[in-house]
């Protein structure tokens, strides 16, 4: 399409995605004294011995409400949100290659609440926990709840994005963009990258949510390359491990 209709469909994705968030934050909202006794659940036992949240002022509890209903409410809209995006770049595709939408958005989908569980479950009791800590020796803490709700908000966005590495992995594996080999054979330096994103995605930055996040991005980063070396070889065969994109699409075009 021409430049003008891109940008047309665009914006009428765009609108479609900001009036749905915009028509579930608001039913959402009357609900959030719910939602937000659920999210403090995990941190119960972390806040500041006899304390409950306190909001510091006037605008406090509305912010406080805002904020969280349009969290929930971006999660709850999350799979138009992706399945806009996928239906804007669907045109760019192989048609071998748009068979793979579905599934993608799937996995988007799962990978991203898979993220959000694992920290709601594991990380913001031991993150919040290690945190408090290091303000006891010498400090009273007040446990303001628009502090902590934003931090554990961020933190679930940040495992809810950094779950998303594995179907990265997984599809520049597939599409050849980086060589599978090469995936195997710079597994240190990976990592070291993998150390590198956690520690910018992370937001409370503290060492505990850092390790936690790294070790279930390795373990997940194994698992998408080993899906990736079945599809590979069921598709290509074994020498398609070492192929590039340019011999890649030499293939396929010969097919």
């Amino acid at each position: 399409m021409p430049l003008m209709d891109h940008l047309g469909e665009l914006r009428r994705r765009f609108t479609i995605v900001v009036v749905s968030l915009l028509l579930t934050s608001v039913v959402i909202y009357f609900a959030t004294p719910t939602l937000i006794d659920i999210m403090l659940d995990p941190i119960r036992t972390a806040l500041p011995e006899g304390q409950d949240l306190t909001v510091i002022s006037v605008l406090g509890g509305f912010t406080i409400r805002f904020k969280v209903a349009v969290f929930f409410g971006a999660i709850v809209c999350l799979p138009i949100i992706i399945w806009e995006i996928m239906g804007f770049i669907l045109p760019a595709l192989r048609e071998n290659e748009r068979k793979w939408l579905v599934p993608t958005v799937a996995a988007m989908i799962a990978l991203f609440f898979a993220g959000m569980l694992f920290c709601y479950l594991i990380i913001q009791r031991a993150a919040f926990e290690w945190l408090l800590a290091q303000s006891y020796d010498f400090a009273n803490v007040i446990a303001d709840a628009e502090d902590y709700l934003s931090i554990m908000m961020l933190l679930e966005i940040g495992f809810g994005v950094g779950f998303q590495m594995p179907l990265v992995i997984f599809y520049l594996s597939v599409l050849h963009v980086v060589p599978y080999k090469t995936f195997r054979e710079q597994w240190r330096i990976i990592y070291v990258g993998l150390l590198t994103m956690v520690a910018m995605i992370t937001p409370d930055g503290s060492p505990v949510t850092m390790l936690l996040m790294f070790a279930a991005l390795v373990v997940l980063y194994e698992i998408a390359l080993a899906i990736a070396r079945q599809v590979i070889v069921a598709r290509d065969g074994a020498e398609a491990l070492r192929w590039s994109r340019e011999e890649y699409e030499e293939h396929a075009f010969e097919e």
